[in-house]
């Protein structure tokens, strides 16, 4: 028999606490993922984002417009090699008018050249490029409500008043997870040739490509240049940068969940501190007759450590087991219908539950320093004359 082998027996003395604590750990690993998950999307479509992609805006904030002429200018800027422009419709569905989807307003001919990474079909482009009142929809929006391609879908906007009636020409995917696979996308001059003449040819913002993603924040100092001595100024950022700007605004809440993260993985380490500990006291008559026979003090801690260490990795495994499910099935399509917009990507992935897995078992193994060092310490005939 090893150390090892003796460790994982002594796990059987009190089977029932052993598998309540392997319970109690999982359930925190379950809660430690659950919150890893919400982070890591919450920051992945930034941190996801093309650095090739410039984004230029009105410098003073993004609800403010810009004239659309300046695309023109920002497409003969230096080193841009294609530009687009998008509004925001602000419209939402009277069938589901507790439910938020981003609907952008944008030129049907150039705005997928410029976001690549939102894949449609050739046909379905076309289509939308020859249909006016047509619009392309997101594969996760479309899914939540049910729309099929040439399906009639009417909005209502609170930026444009009155009802708009849209036909579904198309359905994107996505191969980046800095695209929002919920945004109902619709023509800018079917809008533009409704609204009054003072709020005509008005656009939300303008989005180029560079040809070099190392020049991206040169370009963005280049654009900038080119409205100082206009009436309406320019503010220029690679995608990234825009997203960092957005998550530094949200910095409070990541750092309240980083936090809760650490309560929780101090909880895990007590509730396997405290199983170790018992059975250190319980088995105190054991570790002396180890002794009398010829074990090291060593032997003594290592055999405590690993018994810890076992406790934490099986309880890790229960919960990473639990997480999957629970988290990528439920949870992601909990998030997909109610949070899409703010969590285009949701999900564990292969790192994580590596340290689901991984964690536990470490923060065992120094959850039972002090009563491993007890154990190895207690002389030879005090172990053996203690009553647990």
């Amino acid at each position: 028999m090893t150390l090892a082998g003796i460790a994982v027996r002594n796990l059987a003395h009190n089977g029932l606490r052993a598998a309540l604590t392997v319970v109690g750990v999982a359930v925190a690993v379950l809660a430690f993922l659950l919150l890893q998950a919400v982070t890591a999307a919450w920051v992945s479509g930034p941190r996801s984002a093309p650095r090739d992609r410039v984004v230029t805006r009105h410098k003073v904030t993004f609800a403010m417009a810009l004239p659309k002429h300046y695309v023109e200018v920002v497409r003969s800027s230096s080193h841009v090699k294609a530009a687009t422009w998008a509004s925001w419709f602000g419209g939402r569905d009277p069938r589901h008018d507790t439910d938020f989807f981003a609907t952008l307003a944008v030129d049907p001919s150039s705005y997928f050249s410029v976001y690549d990474d939102m894949k449609v079909p050739r046909a379905e482009r076309d289509a939308f490029e020859h249909d006016k009142q047509g619009a392309i929809v997101g594969d996760v929006l479309a899914r939540k409500f049910g729309w099929r391609v040439g399906e009639k879908v009417v909005l209502q906007s609170g930026i444009v008043p009155g009802e708009w009636r849209f036909t579904i020409d198309g359905i994107y995917t996505a191969t980046s997870k800095a695209v929002d696979r919920s945004n109902f996308i619709l023509r800018w001059d079917y809008i533009n040739d409704s609204v009054p003449v003072d709020r005509r040819d008005m656009i939300g913002w303008i989005v180029s490509r560079v040809d070099d993603p190392t020049r991206a924040a040169q370009v963005s100092v280049g654009i900038d240049g080119l409205f100082d001595d206009r009436d309406i100024q320019t503010l220029s950022q690679d995608e990234r940068s825009v997203g960092a700007h957005f998550l530094a605004m949200l910095s409070a809440i990541l750092d309240a969940l980083d936090a809760v993260s650490a309560v929780i993985l101090v909880v895990m380490m007590l509730i396997l501190g405290n199983t170790v500990a018992m059975g250190v006291r319980e088995r105190a008559a054991e570790y002396g007759v180890l002794r009398a026979i010829g074990f090291l003090p060593s032997h003594v801690a290592f055999s405590v450590v690993a018994e810890s260490l076992v406790l934490g990795a099986l309880g890790g495994l229960l919960g990473t087991a639990l997480a999957w499910p629970f988290i990528d099935v439920l949870v992601a399509r909990l998030v997909a219908d109610t949070m899409g917009p703010f969590f285009p990507s949701f999900g564990l992935d292969a790192s994580q539950m590596a340290i689901g897995i991984l964690l536990p078992a470490a923060l065992g193994a120094i959850a039972s320093a002090i009563p491993a060092w007890t154990a190895s310490r207690r002389s030879v005939i005090d172990s053996i004359r203690r009553v647990a």
